[in-house]
């Protein structure tokens, strides 16, 4: 008999452990943050359509990953919080393939180029933030998103 309470934690740990595991790598390579970033883990906010679960695995995931990567502290907590709004929204949208990545994507574009502005003091206007996080998210939530979608799709009986 499966504890249900049991599996929904070991799944949000899964996703957590995922989505920092990602942003480690490609922090790597300078494409986790600052006014141009693409975080491939944002492709995980998809997550929500095929269990509650991923919310706040992936809230944890982003708090935990911001942390790892030496974001400042007000990063971490809206950062954080961006992704659990974004990943919540995607959870009310879930019937809708195309229209579930879209919170995340908005979430993203409007708090974190107020975050790179106050926090991280970049050069840069708030606009033109709200552009390059948005293009980012595109990338990362939207066109990989899709495409872990599709992936995930034909297994989600078996893997959720």
């Amino acid at each position: 008999m499966r504890n249900k309470g049991v599996l929904f934690i070991v799944r949000a740990a899964m996703i957590a452990a995922v989505y920092v595991v990602l942003t480690y790598f490609v922090s790597a390579f300078g494409f986790a943050s600052g006014a141009i970033q693409v975080r491939i883990s944002e492709a995980l906010t998809i997550l929500p359509v095929f269990t509650p679960a991923a919310v706040p695995g992936l809230f944890v995931g982003c708090l935990l990953a911001n942390l790892l990567t030496g974001c400042m502290p007000l990063d971490v907590v809206f950062g954080s919080i961006a992704t659990l709004l974004g990943a919540a929204g995607t959870y009310a949208l879930r019937k809708n393939r195309w229209l579930a990545p879209i919170p995340p994507i908005v979430a993203n574009t409007v708090i974190v180029p107020f975050v790179l502005s106050y926090v991280y003091m970049a050069e840069g206007t708030i606009p033109f933030f709200m552009l390059t996080v948005g293009i980012g998210e595109v990338i990362s939530c939207y066109i990989l998103g899709n495409i872990l979608y599709s992936a995930l799709n034909n297994y989600k009986n078996v893997i959720f």
